[in-house]
């Protein structure tokens, strides 16, 4: 779970950083007209998608192991409750996921 927070993470932030850093450069004095002035938003955008679809599955996986855990052969090794565990990751992962569509709001408002 850890290693997709982190991937998503990298993803909504190097999207945003890279919608930000064209934006930017496009209105610096000096600066050429760029061929396709819209590309970096759509990547940006695109990359933050991901980045918020890769938090979307990991909080899916992270459940459905746990509640596979809970059950069967493998509560009594796993040490899980009925229930599963509540892990503060998921916490993290929402709330990334809550800032992941706020950035792509944001950017996506800016293409209009």
């Amino acid at each position: 779970m850890m290693s997709w927070v982190r991937t998503a993470v990298s993803l909504i932030g190097f999207g945003f950083a890279i919608e930000q850093f064209f934006q930017r450069l496009q209105q610096t004095p000096g600066t050429q007209p760029a061929y396709l002035p819209n590309a970096p938003k759509y990547l940006g955008t695109a990359l933050i998608f991901c980045g918020i679809l890769a938090l979307l599955i990991s909080i899916w996986q992270y459940r459905w192991t746990t509640r596979y855990l809970s059950t069967g052969p493998f509560a009594q090794v796993a040490g899980l409750k009925e229930g599963g565990m509540q892990s503060p990751i998921i916490a993290v992962a929402i709330l990334l996921t809550c800032i992941g569509l706020f950035a792509f709001g944001a950017v996506l408002l800016r293409l209009a």
